[in-house]
Parts: structure tokens; sequence; C-alpha cells
């Protein structure tokens, strides 16, 4: 006789006022290991331990991870008296920037907690166990070394973007990224960096998945039943001496350099998601984000999406990635020039990387401002970390090279514990 597997039981509860963790800040709800979050102003999701994960790779990686949550979830008892976006089976997903090289992965934690407008809960799924929350511990020492595309290589590349873009290439914006190596002299706490990177950077989307970390400003697609939501940034400044935050705005807002590689971003992404839509608002004017290490053109995309069975968010995310704010326009002959010109695999370095629900529900963002760690259990960790820019053809290298350092900051800063 074949016994059929006991299924995996789900239960969310509302967490209180009095209730332990109702008053803690989620990340200090983590403990070091199997740590997974997704948070903004203190609201979102933490997650630990592992219920269930899937690895997949290519060019039908989304694809074939819709196939693989759909049948999990199809097999779950789901007991939820809380049913809010990210209450229920949850997973936390980061997904390769190219179909090849590239790995993807998805991790259902075993311990979720959650907070939306002053709603808290938490998820277990099947047997939790006991996961102590020690001490948050520090890196140590941090050394630098060249990555698989230095600065100087970097600049070399978007020098020969600029000369192709100006002899006549199709491409009219390519997005070119490098990466910097760093090695902690002690095993890297995740949480150490999440801490940081919370606390500097509250408005950004604080995230880490499977190994990789960061504040990522952009939000790819955000679905809530039938809407559907996207904040687009392209065009960059970052501070100089004795230019204020308002002069360094309006310079931004002015300059055509910026206002055209912002233009081609939102209308790549409009574009994807305009057949997925039977309402859709788009600004016509890109207003300003300001951030602590770097001002970005920013516009907030919205639709409604239509038919009785609209598309999945894993569906539309397959359609709009990449889009022209990490890959460039038109967006396959820029990849294929990314792909010759910076001579590295990016991982999931600009790939989508978030959440999704048992209902369809769930925010991706975009991997930037991030870092892979390479764990170590009792040694020093390698973290690779990455910065990229948008070219087009009356870029300054230079100029691109310093933006590329500016962008480089909350991550370094984050492991080094700069206050």
């Amino acid at each position: 006789m074949v016994t059929s597997p006991v299924p995996l039981s789900v239960r969310t509860r509302r967490i209180a006022p009095g209730d332990p963790g109702h008053d803690r800040a989620l990340l200090d709800l983590l403990p070091e290991k199997a740590t997974t979050c997704w948070l903004k102003h203190g609201d979102g999701l933490v997650g630990w331990g592992e219920a269930a994960r899937h690895d997949t790779k290519g060019g039908d990686r989304f694809a074939d991870l819709e196939a693989w949550w759909r049948d999990f979830t199809a097999g779950l008892v789901v007991d939820d008296e809380v049913r809010v976006p990210g209450t229920g089976p949850v997973a936390f997903s980061s997904l390769a920037f190219a179909d090849e090289p590239g790995n993807s992965s998805a991790v259902v934690p075993r311990v979720i907690v959650g907070s939306r407008n002053g709603v808290r809960w938490i998820t277990t799924i099947g047997d939790t166990g006991e996961e102590p929350v020690t001490p948050v511990r520090e890196p140590g020492t941090v050394r630098y070394s060249d990555g698989l595309l230095s600065a100087a290589g970097y600049r070399t590349a978007v020098e020969e973007a600029v000369r192709r873009m100006r002899a006549g290439s199709d491409v009219r914006k390519v997005v070119l990224a490098h990466d910097l190596l760093a090695t902690t002299s002690e095993p890297l706490d995740p949480r150490f960096v999440l801490g940081n990177l919370a606390a500097r950077y509250p408005s950004c989307w604080t995230f880490a998945v499977d190994g990789v970390l960061g504040a990522t400003p952009e939000l790819l697609l955000r679905r809530t039943g039938n809407e559907v939501r996207s904040r687009v940034l392209a065009g960059t400044s970052w501070p100089h001496d004795e230019v204020s935050a308002d002069d360094l705005a309006g310079e931004l807002l002015s300059s055509g350099k910026n206002r055209a590689e912002h233009g081609y971003a939102v209308d790549s992404l409009a574009e994807s998601l305009s057949g997925f839509c039977d309402e859709m608002s788009v600004p016509d004017e890109p207003t300003v984000l300001r951030l602590r290490n770097v001002l970005h053109l920013a516009s907030d995309v919205h639709g409604r999406l239509a038919g009785s069975e609209p598309a999945s968010l894993l569906e539309m995310l397959d359609a709009v990635h990449p889009t022209a704010a990490v890959g460039g326009t038109p967006t396959p002959e820029a990849v294929r020039m990314i792909s010759e010109l910076e001579g590295m695999d990016r991982g999931r370095y600009a790939g989508p990387v978030g959440w999704l629900d048992g209902e369809g529900n769930g925010e991706f963002g975009l991997a930037l401002r991030c870092a892979q760690v390479r764990d170590s259990e009792d040694g020093p960790s390698q973290v690779r970390l990455f910065a990229g820019c948008g070219i087009v053809s009356d870029s300054d290298p230079e100029q691109e090279v310093a933006e590329a350092e500016a962008k480089l900051l909350p991550v370094r800063e984050a492991l080094e514990g700069v206050q």
C-alpha cells in the first residue's frame, strides 16, 4: 500500500499588543542563519528556516518558478486568520539578471513574521523547531580588492559603449556595471548589514534572499489583487561639495542626458506592462527621489489588470525584465552589449528580488545596491558588491565611474558599520 505524503500545514495568526514580538523591530526577531527579509520603513516581512526551496536557471526560470509555486501551494493546508497580502504561504525569490549564465532560487521560510499598516502576524509552516536569536556579530576588518571587472575596466567598457553609440549603434542606452570584492576577517552576520542598511535607507526596500542582500530604491512590480504598481528610477546625481540638495535636484530635472535616460526606462516598463492592463497611469514628468548617497529621477506607474483571470506576478515579471533601467534600449541589443563589454556573470545583481504569496500578491524590486555573500562557517566571508550606471551617447566615462562609486557606498558603509 502506498501512503500519500502528509500535506504541510500553514498557520497564520495575528500578533496582538502585549504578545511576544509585537513591539520589537522585525529585524530584531531574526536568528543569524537562513534569514530572509523584505522591509521598508520597518514594515514588511522577515523569515527564517526553510520549509521548501526551488532552484532554477535559464530563459524559462520565471515560468518554471511559477509552475513550482502553483504545485507547492496546491498541496498545502492553510489556516489564515489575517488574510492580507503577505499572510499564508510566502516564497522569497531572487532571480538571475540574464538567461545564461545565472542561478535563480525561491525559499519558503518555516517562520514568517509580517507587519503592515499596524497589523502584525506570524506564519508557521510545518515543524518550525527553535532558532535562538543570538547577539548580532560584527564582521571585523573589511578589506577590498578588484572584482571580475575593476573600476579601470569599467571605465574602458563605458568608453567603448559611448564610442559605439556615437558611431551609429542601434543601442541608445546601455546599463553597464562593475563589481568589487570585500573580505571580512570574521564570518559575516547578515543581520549586521541589514540593520545598517535599514537604518540609513528606510525609504528603500531592504532585502535578503538566499545570500543576496541589499537595499533597493527601485520597485519593479507590486501586485495587490488586480492592481499593479512600479517605481521606475533612471537618471542620477550625487552630492558635491558646496552644492545644495535643492540645486542638485534642479540640475537633475533639467539635465537632458538624465531625462533621456529616464524616458527610455519609463517607456520600456510601460510598453511591457500595457498588454496586461485595461487601465494605466504613467506620469508626464518625473520627480526626484533623494537618498543619502544619490538622487534619482523617479516615476510611479500603476495599472489595473485586465480580464477575469489576470496575469500572475511572475508572468508579468517575465515580460518586463529586463527593463531599460537595468538593461538598456533597445533591450535585446543592449543586453548583448552588456555581455560583450562587461565580460562577467552578474549573477542575481539587477535581477528581480522579492516575495509572492499564495493568493498572487507580492512585491519585487530590482537587486540594486546589493551584494552576494559567500558564507563561511568559521573564517572570512567574501562579499561581492555591484554598481552600475545607464550609459548614453553623451556620457562622460569619468562621471560614470564616480556615479558607480557613489552607488557602492550603501553596502560598503553597511559592511563597515559607518554611522
